[in-house]
């Protein structure tokens, strides 16, 4: 059985999906996008933005950022790569995560990264 997790410290879904789902011990959480920083042009705030997203999400599930087993970071520029690892690497201090990373043609909202996770209980 899933449940649907939501907060309103992140932003709501602009369409159909969920913030996130949890199904037993598994949360899967929905890419996060920081949609207000996005033409500012400053990566690193947008980057950290997106992060306390998912910390708040995690929140609401009862978890942390320990509990990330997985994530996967979509960027609209790969030359961003070593900006958006640094803010993204001082939320894992020790057993980071599996990941990837990958550039994409085009990011919702014309956004600069946007960052899915997926935390285990």
């Amino acid at each position: 059985m899933k449940k649907i997790i939501y907060t309103e410290k992140a932003p709501a879904p602009i369409g159909p999906y969920s913030q996130a789902v949890l199904v037993e011990d598994t949360l899967y959480v929905s890419g996060q996008i920081a949609l207000e920083l996005a033409q500012s042009g400053d990566l690193k705030a947008e980057t950290q933005k997106v992060m306390e997203n998912i910390g708040h999400i995690l929140a609401e599930a009862g978890m942390n950022y320990e509990n990330i087993v997985k994530s996967s970071i979509f960027l609209k520029n790969m030359d961003d790569f070593a900006l958006v690892n640094e803010v993204y690497g001082q939320y894992f201090t020790s057993l980071p995560p599996a990941r990837e990373t990958v550039q994409v043609a085009r990011l919702p909202k014309d956004v600069n990264v946007e960052i899915s996770v997926i935390a285990v209980a």
